[in-house]
């Protein structure tokens, strides 16, 4: 190839290149950004608004490098070298110093800042808060974030002698409506973002925070810990389910009761143990996730809310009772049942929800038995492991540095606690 043909091949791929980036604004990227968490197909006024900076940001930038990139190409295709005494000629005259140039290009930086400056603004103002003309419709939640779990609560969903609704890792809203979110921490600095309904706001300790959005039409949405907190911060996850106003006040409504309790059967369940056998068994970093619940993640939810067919009371009597005896009612609170703990997720409707592990699995047996045996290959550093299994003395350090626990749970054990959970609807 020779040189004086560079030039020319570089003119040809800027043009490929600037079309090809231009074909993908104007097709909003859905062909290749239509993802769980994509930030351009968005579900929301709050996305909206940022979306519409994002865009125009990309529009001024490709615009610049139109220009430059043009300005560049004549530079470089009229000034080339064309024969071997070009080479050794003098340069062109200079235009260094031309108050013309430079006054044009300050002109022409600050009308592009201004451009992305005004919309940048107001999308500030906008997304700071519930829109006045909003707020007496607006609902009101609360998220706490944990290592590395969102924990949700629902002042104005009181409970008698109880105090507020609270959820974890799946926040269940009404479409059509404001939603303000108040934003705290009990440990380190997270960040609460759902792509595709507003943007990433921290959770500071210490410091009272807050976001808005508003979900247009009933759906199922990705979250996500968007600041790094932690050994297992990729995998801190969690769900907004947004519900027509009846539907989610028919939820409310089951939510506010005491834990389901299914009555112990004289049946014998001498195998259902055996069944353990057909759950599945897990890589470290296998998905979480079945195809089939990937095609209509909201049916799966609604389908979550109904007690299953195929319940063995007796096995979840006994899995009950193993509750008990590993202690798990000091961390977890199973309300109208037991337990009073509030250093890790609510379980009094787990068996509702459709994701477990920080919304990292899906919630079914094989998943919900995968998280029991081994919460330290699904989330490491997880404090079920590590840190509070730690001070109560379930895991214990070795002289060589190995980490064990002293949690030991058999295969029917396992499956008598999963039909348990499963039982909390």
């Amino acid at each position: 190839m020779r040189l004086s043909n560079i030039p020319a091949i570089f003119s040809r791929w800027s043009r490929a290149a600037a079309a090809l980036g231009t074909l993908s604004l104007l097709s909003g990227c859905s062909f290749w950004m239509d993802g769980h968490q994509s930030t351009i197909e968005v579900a929301g006024p709050v996305a909206l608004e940022q979306r519409r900076v994002f865009f125009i940001t990309c529009w001024v930038t490709l615009v610049i490098f139109l220009i430059v990139g043009a300005i560049l190409a004549y530079a470089t295709l009229k000034f080339r070298a064309r024969t071997d005494a070009d080479e050794h000629a003098e340069p062109p005259e200079q235009s260094h110093g031309n108050p013309m140039v430079e006054l044009g290009l300050v002109g022409a930086s600050v009308l592009a800042l201004a451009i992305i400056a005004f919309p940048t603004l107001h999308a500030i103002w906008y997304t700071y808060d519930v829109p006045e003309a909003q707020r007496e419709n607006a609902y009101e939640v609360t998220a706490t974030g944990y290592q590395w779990w969102f924990h949700f609560e629902y002042p104005h969903e009181q409970i008698e002698n109880v105090g507020p609704l609270i959820t974890a890792n799946e926040l269940v809203v009404p479409a059509g409506r404001p939603i303000h979110v108040n934003l705290r921490t009990t440990d380190v600095i997270h960040s609460f973002w759902i792509p595709k309904l507003a943007g990433k706001v921290d959770m500071i300790p210490n410091r009272g925070n807050s976001l808005w959005f508003e979900a247009e039409k009933p759906g199922y949405f990705w979250g996500q810990c968007a600041e790094y907190c932690g050994e297992s911060h990729a995998v801190m996850r969690f769900r907004v389910i947004a519900l027509e106003q009846q539907e989610f006040n028919e939820w409310v409504a089951q939510q506010k009761q005491p834990a389901r309790t299914v009555a112990a059967t004289a049946a014998n369940n001498s195998g259902a143990h055996a069944e353990f056998a057909s759950l599945k068994t897990f890589k470290q970093n296998a998905p979480g996730y079945s195809e089939k619940f990937d095609v209509s993640p909201l049916d799966a939810w609604r389908a979550k809310q109904h007690p299953e067919a195929d319940e063995n009371p007796a096995l979840i009597a006994e899995g009950r009772k193993l509750f008990q005896q590993h202690n798990c009612v000091t961390c977890h609170t199973v309300r109208g049942q037991e337990g009073v703990g509030t250093t890790a997720p609510n379980l009094t409707h787990v068996g509702a929800r459709t994701t477990i592990a920080g919304g990292l699995l899906e919630n079914d047996a094989d998943q919900l038995g995968r998280w029991i045996s081994h919460p330290d290959r699904v989330k490491p550093g997880n404090h079920m492991y590590y840190g509070i299994g730690a001070m109560k003395g379930y895991v214990t350090v070795e002289p060589t540095g190995e980490t064990v626990t002293n949690i030991k749970l058999t295969d029917g054990e396992v499956h008598a606690l999963v039909a348990y959970l499963q039982s909390l609807k």
